[in-house]
């Protein structure tokens, strides 16, 4: 399975991010995966953003919910990331990963998003 993030790259702040992966290889219908978003912000560790399931029920961050949206087109065979309102804080690469109940094993090569005016 292949994975591909798609972004904007720059935007302004307060602007509202789409991102989407595009998965290849594999169904994002399939069960037992859940289709992940995780990024890096600069000198930071990895960050679980949250997450669309085989069935299309998302999950978040509890930290970070109230300005993310995950989406998914299955039809497409992609998933998508929202953040609304972003910030300075919010420039990071971001990976789409595909996950399990126990790894994180295929991973897109990253987008980065950088926030400034």
């Amino acid at each position: 399975v292949q994975l591909q993030e798609s972004g904007p790259g720059l935007v302004k702040p307060s602007q509202t991010v789409s991102l989407t992966c595009t998965v290849s290889g594999g169904s994002i219908t399939a069960k037992g995966y859940y289709w992940t978003w995780i990024r890096q912000s600069p000198g930071k560790g990895l960050e679980y953003m949250g997450a669309v399931g085989y069935s299309g029920r998302a999950e978040y961050n509890p930290s970070l919910q109230s300005r993310t949206s995950i989406s998914r087109d299955t039809s497409k065979n992609q998933f998508t990331l929202q953040l609304a309102s972003v910030t300075p804080e919010v420039t990071a690469v971001y990976y789409c990963v595909r996950a399990t109940a126990s790894d994180y094993k295929y991973w897109g090569q990253g987008t980065q998003v950088t926030v400034s005016s």
